[in-house]
């Protein structure tokens, strides 16, 4: 092929089909650029070099806002649980394909395998995933091209096509015998990756969205960093795991959320959703203020008081000992004591 490289944005998503595509279109004179999306439920793996790992420029992008919009209303639906997959797809390439254009680039690829998802890449579904993202005949999937229509590069002479791959179905084989013969050794397996295919996490997430229907990327987010629990008058209880957990619910905790911490033993970081804005707490100078005297919620925020309660059970300390909580709604303090219950006692309201 003669004249100026082809260039070509590819989606990443840091499995071994994604990094397959890469290296197969490696072999031909291509001008290659990689994208990885974020959202609250799915981006890069942490500690991974993507650009020294595939060889060619990767970006990260974050598409969380639009991303939660299409996940409350997908046209295609879901799939086993809440995972809006054709859509999401779509949506991958449409954005994509906005980059493409501002580099004046000539198509899109993916790692996309025909027949290896039950929902999102059967045929009928790769010509939907076009259809929406608006680039038709612009998307090539390298590994299973010579299965596929071909693309406007190929037409073109752009993309060799005979150099492309013509996998299909649900088998490992060929991708495995490709990553040896690339010398690809460190790859994820299978099956992971988006947590909206995990019925944990789901039922989370639908709960989150019944009860504040217009939550946003935030509030999606968080639910990712502990165990959740819905209290008797609504509210929505975040819990930490771990000390990792802990420093991210304090990260990502809110103006209008209350933030729950055990003053006397280790525990969790508690995050009340929104707890400061329905908790129907009483005017501001009804509440504690000064964290230098023991204030107690009053007694009819029953949600306060039981989160308190929910948080004092994950401490350290013994059981029946009182555990000091201090609760903070921005720039207000209080504090609440609270006996030891067992875990077991709040089962109920775990989600």
């Amino acid at each position: 092929m003669q004249g100026a490289k082809a260039k070509g944005i590819g989606l990443l998503s840091g499995g071994l089909d994604s990094i397959l595509a890469v290296k197969v279109l490696q072999q031909q004179e291509l001008d290659l650029v990689g994208v990885i999306f974020v959202t609250p439920f799915f981006g890069p793996k942490q500690g991974v070099d993507y650009e020294r790992m595939l060889g060619i420029p990767v970006m990260v992008r974050d598409i969380g806002g639009k991303h939660l919009a299409m996940l409350k209303k997908p046209v295609y639906g879901y799939g086993s649980q809440m995972n809006p997959c054709i859509d999401c797809h779509g949506l991958m390439l449409r954005e994509a394909g906005k980059i493409m254009e501002q580099r004046k680039g000539d198509f899109l690829f993916t790692g996309e395998v025909l027949g290896q998802r039950p929902m999102s890449q059967r045929r009928d579904s790769l010509r939907s995933v076009e259809k929406l993202s608006g680039y038709e005949g612009r998307v090539l999937r390298p590994l299973s091209a010579k299965l596929l229509p071909p693309t406007t590069v190929e037409l073109e002479g752009k993309v060799d096509r005979s150099l492309l791959l013509d996998i299909h179905g649900r088998s490992r084989k060929r991708q495995m015998a490709l990553a040896k013969q690339f010398g690809i050794e460190d790859y994820p397996q299978p099956g992971g990756g988006c947590i909206l295919t995990k019925q944990g996490f789901v039922k989370k997430l639908q709960t989150l969205f019944a009860v504040h229907p217009d939550a946003g990327v935030r509030e999606a987010h968080i639910l990712s960093y502990g165990r959740l629990f819905q209290l008797p008058g609504g509210q929505l209880c975040v819990v930490g795991r771990d000390r990792s957990d802990n420093e991210s619910l304090e990260q990502l905790a809110a103006q209008g959320d209350r933030v729950l911490r055990s003053v006397d033993y280790p525990g969790p970081r508690v995050v009340l959703l929104r707890g400061c804005v329905n908790s129907g707490l009483p005017p501001n100078d009804a509440l504690c203020s000064s964290s230098d005297r023991l204030c107690a919620a009053p007694a009819h925020d029953h949600d306060v008081l039981l989160a308190a309660q929910i948080l004092a059970s994950y401490s350290d300390a013994p059981v029946d000992e009182d555990v000091l909580v201090e609760w903070k709604c921005g720039d207000e303090v209080g504090r609440v004591k609270q006996s030891k219950a067992e875990r077991h006692d709040f089962q109920q309201y775990m989600v």
